[in-house]
């Protein structure tokens, strides 16, 4: 019996499920990566400035596997790698909007 493996909520190219999100990601994508990693518990500013000096593809991985870790989800670190080498700006959105749908499930569970 195979156990099904969660997956991102939004697909890879989902950039446009929610355009605001995609929207700043384009034009300040520091800010975007900077608030993923603070969602995790890493530092919003390194990571920010890690983006900008141009660690992304080493920092990016790092954050995705974080945000798969805590939801669960299925992957490792030389997939992600490869997707933040290849299609960054698409996985910091997906990655963007799993940060806010875990956001908005804690604050629901914070009202019961």
């Amino acid at each position: 019996m195979n156990v099904p493996t969660k997956e991102f909520q939004h697909g890879l190219c989902g950039c446009l499920d929610d355009c605001s999100l995609c929207i700043i990601t384009y034009f300040c994508p520091c800010y975007t990566f900077g608030r993923n990693a603070e969602a995790v518990g890493s530092s919003c500013c390194l990571c920010g400035v890690g983006l900008i000096l141009g660690f992304g593809c080493i920092i990016g991985p790092m954050i995705r596997g974080k945000i798969r870790e805590r939801q669960g989800i299925d992957g490792s670190f030389c997939k992600d790698w490869c997707i933040w080498l290849f299609c960054g700006f698409c996985a910091l959105v997906q990655e963007a909007q799993e940060v806010k749908s875990f956001a908005i499930r804690a604050q629901s569970i914070e009202r019961e």
